[in-house]
């Protein structure tokens, strides 16, 4: 099982830049996909997951800015980011929780970072 994330860059404060990851492998089921970002010298913090259901959870930091979206026939999540700061500037990974075939079990997916950066 992969993660594939896209769509990193650098953009000027108040733009906008859509993150994308699919998963892909030998997949049962997904439950939770996420977007979570890690600036230096933080810690790796949720930014906005989507639950198979279509329920959605944001760090409030981005509430209002940030947008997440999920297709479960595709197996891919989607975050749009409006009104950018200098402050979401960091390394956006995505992860899943999802079972892998052949298991019955869930684990966590994460995928490889893609560099946000904000110029003020």
């Amino acid at each position: 099982v992969q993660l594939q994330a896209s769509g990193g860059g650098l953009v000027q404060s108040g733009g906008s830049l859509r993150l994308s990851c699919t998963a892909s492998g030998p997949i049962r089921a997904i439950n939770t996909m996420a977007w979570y970002r890690q600036a230096p010298g933080k810690q790796r913090e949720l930014v906005a997951a989507a639950n198979r259901g279509g329920g959605t959870d944001f760090a409030d930091s981005v509430k209002g800015r940030f947008a997440i979206s999920r297709d479960n026939v595709k197996n891919t999540v989607a975050l749009q980011m409006n009104s950018l700061k200098s402050e979401d500037t960091a390394v956006y990974y995505c992860n899943a929780d999802l079972i892998p075939l052949p298991d019955y079990v869930s684990r966590k997916y994460w995928g490889r970072g893609t560099q946000v950066t904000v110029s003020s």
